[in-house]
């Protein structure tokens, strides 16, 4: 497959090793996620308690608009991915995106207490973030080289990781400061959206995004029409439907954790904290590990840590290994599956199909991991917590076996590792310069 910079021969190499660094784009898009990210998981951390607390909604009526949302916002991501291919405009429609999911704050300070004002506000921000992730995620892709993918999206989950850990943090000193005035978080977490917005705007570069592969023809021309005709973005999407549907949500884990150490209910609302310090400290090891080592590998073994933390849970450990060891394999399987599957999975696409291709994978993987919790809470209401635990880990690693087959060979990672077309067995004469110095039709194709 051509790259987007055959004919540029003077375009020096791309820095190796140490000396590579991750675009500006990335880092701009990162800054924008860690904005984000600080206003939304300040609604996120009191939501709960400004329902279920302050305006009497049984815990029935939350869970029930949340899974409904979630669920809606696996379906939005083929919105956003297709409108985001449409003449390129993937920063336009992850502004989009952006500036929904934080107007939704100023939805939850008008709604009162009136449910479906509160319903629909929540409602757009998970469309907003159902949105947005495909087209941020193509961006990424597109302004990055292939070989270093993996990094790219571990300094950018890195730096969305970084507004996870604030925002709990900063809703909590709102809180302290105003008295439990919920309609004080939700205006600062709505100046801060809006200053996401603002600064997707500036730093990241708009107009047509450069793409990383060149038009596609052949089989890929039938892919640039329907991604899912290329065998191998199949096999991923499968392979992340099958995990993704064998895969415990972390607030049954949390629970899970919880009853077996006897945790005060005081302490529990700090226990997502410890997985999201570790996915942080590791998601850009765990990317330029796939840089090097393949993204197949890396993304079994983040499931396999996922594991180990359903594995501990089942077995006689002492209550302090397990407050430290389950939240540390949950931030190892985030660092080694989310960015990594993205990196994996981007090169397999045509760049004109990226951000549908990319919301394909997130799609399936979304609504399996709804089907899981349905399941695993049935199985849990049914027979117990210890036998949905075991039932989940068996789950697990038929569908880690079954994945490990269907995940496409390290040499079908990315077009560039194709065996070249045709053409660059042409006779030379055919591509050398013309006599006015530019290069004929066949090399800047």
């Amino acid at each position: 497959m051509y790259l987007a910079t055959t004919g540029r021969r003077d375009v020096p190499p791309a820095p190796t090793g140490a000396r590579r660094r991750v675009s500006a784009t990335v880092l701009a898009l990162g800054t924008v996620s860690l904005v984000t990210d600080v206003s939304s998981e300040m609604v996120t951390a009191v939501l709960p308690l400004y329902l279920v607390l302050g305006l009497g909604l049984t815990p029935l009526q939350f869970g029930f608009l949340d899974g409904l949302f979630t669920g809606a916002t696996a379906l939005v991501r083929l919105v956003g991915g297709h409108a985001a291919d449409r003449g390129g405009r993937h920063k336009r429609v992850a502004g989009i995106g952006y500036a929904l999911s934080a107007c939704s704050r100023l939805g939850l300070l008008l709604a009162g207490g009136a449910t479906g004002l509160i319903a629909a506000a929540l409602a757009a921000d998970r469309l907003g973030k159902g949105i947005r992730t495909a087209p941020r995620d193509a961006l990424i892709t597109l302004d990055s080289p292939p070989d270093g993918l993996g990094r790219a999206f571990g300094v950018h989950r890195a730096m969305d990781t970084t507004g996870a850990l604030l925002g709990p943090l900063a809703a909590f000193a709102i809180l302290w400061a105003t008295a439990d005035a919920y309609d004080a978080v939700f205006v600062v977490s709505f100046c801060t959206g809006l200053l996401g917005v603002l600064l997707l705007v500036v730093l990241v570069p708009g107009g047509r995004r450069r793409t990383a592969v060149s038009a596609p023809h052949g089989v890929r021309d039938l892919a640039a029409r329907a991604p899912l005709r290329l065998p191998a973005v199949r096999r991923v999407v499968l392979a992340a439907a099958l995990l993704g549907a064998a895969t415990v949500g972390d607030g049954f884990l949390y629970l899970l954790l919880q009853r077996r150490t006897e945790l005060a209910t005081t302490w529990f609302p700090f226990l997502p904290l410890g997985a999201s310090a570790a996915y942080l400290l590791l998601a850009v090891p765990a990317g330029r590990l796939a840089d090097r080592a393949g993204r197949r590998r890396p993304f079994l073994y983040g499931h396999g840590a996922l594991l180990l933390a359903l594995g501990l849970l089942l077995a006689p450990l002492p209550g302090p290994l397990l407050l430290v060891g389950v939240p540390l394999l949950l931030g190892v399987f985030y660092a080694a599956t989310d960015g990594v599957l993205m990196a994996l999975t981007g090169p397999l696409l045509p760049a004109a199909r990226r951000a549908s291709g990319l919301a394909l994978v997130q799609t399936a993987q979304a609504l399996a991991k709804v089907a899981a919790a349905a399941g695993f809470g049935a199985a849990w209401t049914l027979w117990g917590p210890r036998t949905a635990l075991v039932l989940a880990l068996g789950g697990l690693t038929l569908a880690l076996c079954c994945a490990a087959r269907l995940l496409p060979p390290e040499r079908l990672e990315g077009p560039d590792r194709r065996p070249e077309p045709q053409a660059r067995q042409e006779p030379r004469a055919r591509r050398e310069p013309s006599p006015s110095g530019s290069l004929d039709r066949k090399e800047t194709s």
